[in-house]
């Protein structure tokens, strides 16, 4: 198991590779959700989620869902998935029986769930963290 902690590049290779690694039929339009690291949220995060700690937050679908959308619809932005590096080293250490890139994939796909719609069924079939 890996005793040092991951950049923020090797966090986000970890979450490119799980994202590379979605079944078919969520692995190509998955390619449309731009993954950015960032160390913690920032202020206007927190604010717009109402969320005090900013260790609390691992990871965060910013968009709009794909069973929300309609074809009419102009995108202001690229939907997108951050991940937030120190909450996932927290949750790392305290849970200290998975690795990194289990944890990472499981955020992954907990934020990609939020774009595609998915229940905890679709989840559970994807990410065994589930079941």
């Amino acid at each position: 198991m890996e005793t040092s902690a991951p950049s923020l590049a090797q966090i986000e290779q970890l979450a490119l590779e799980a994202r590379a690694h979605l079944p078919d039929p969520f692995a190509e339009p998955a390619l449309d959700v731009g993954i950015h690291v960032a160390e913690i949220p920032d202020a206007s995060i927190l604010a717009d989620h109402e969320i005090a700690d900013p260790y609390t937050l691992t990871g965060l679908y910013v968009g709009v869902p794909m069973t929300e959308k309609m074809p009419s619809d102009q995108p202001l932005a690229m939907d997108a998935i951050w991940l937030f590096r120190r909450p996932i080293l927290d949750e790392w250490a305290a849970r200290g029986n998975v690795t990194m890139a289990e944890l990472v994939t499981h955020i992954v796909v907990h934020e990609f769930a939020h774009h595609f719609g998915w229940s905890d069924e679709d989840i559970a079939a994807i990410d065994r963290w589930w079941e």
